[in-house]
């Protein structure tokens, strides 16, 4: 078992809590695929990415649908994809992955967050190189052999393959992720779903007074609707 597998169990029970918020953010990702490659998931495969994951976060079919047919509207606003970089209290490198419609409301929300909580908004690229970035995909393990398959899709960019109680979990470069998506789909492999992650490459372990601190600063921007995922370095 590698880092992959260390970070996802302990990030397992507090990703994505909300199902509302699950919902927000799902529909967000379906605006920005429909917009970047058009509205048939057969022609766009970052949309049966987003679709993969609708389902496994039990979204409505319905809620789905209307959401790729509001995102083929002229008139439904465009998400710009934007990451924030900076340091929490204790020195704890903090990654903000947001979609905004608008960016001056989204940078001045995150940088009162990071000032009310002792910590200060970075430039860019002052924390995110110690973050992997990676690719994940969760498939339906029936008749499969983890160790076996992690062989077999080296060559297409898988770095770490393991079981869980629900399925195998593949890991690979950000860059390898349409790589891997074609191979399993080319296998008739059932994706449960699929995303990216930043794994942190270093961690700082703190008592559990500044825990307290870090995860303060955390909730107030986990909270916030333009915030799509948020990194940090804390152990």
């Amino acid at each position: 078992m590698g880092r992959a597998f260390e970070f996802r169990k302990a990030r397992k029970f507090k990703r994505w809590a909300q199902m509302a918020k699950t919902f927000t953010r799902l529909g967000k990702d379906i605006v920005i695929a429909v917009k970047e490659g058009g509205p048939d998931p057969e022609a766009n495969s970052k949309l049966r990415a987003v679709m993969q994951n609708a389902k496994a976060a039990n979204m409505p079919k319905e809620n789905v649908e209307r959401a790729i047919k509001k995102a083929s509207s002229k008139d439904t606003s465009e998400y710009k994809e934007v990451l924030f970089e900076g340091y929490g209290p204790h020195g704890i490198a903090v990654l903000v992955e947001t979609a905004t419609d608008n960016n001056n409301r989204t940078v001045a929300n995150i940088r009162s967050y990071f000032n009310k909580c002792n910590g200060s908004l970075g430039t860019s690229g002052s924390v995110e190189f110690m973050f992997d970035h990676t690719c994940n995909f969760k498939i339906n393990k029936e008749g499969l052999d983890a160790e076996e398959l992690e062989f077999e899709l080296i060559d297409f960019g898988a770095e770490e393959v393991f079981e869980e109680e629900d399925g195998i979990l593949i890991y690979g470069d950000f860059k390898s992720f349409g790589s891997l998506q074609k191979e399993l789909e080319n296998r008739n492999l059932e994706i449960i779903s699929s995303g990216f992650e930043r794994i942190p490459t270093v961690t700082k372990k703190l008592n559990e007074e500044e825990i307290a601190d870090v995860e303060k600063l955390l909730e107030k921007i986990e909270e916030d609707d333009d915030v799509q995922n948020v990194y940090h370095t804390m152990e």
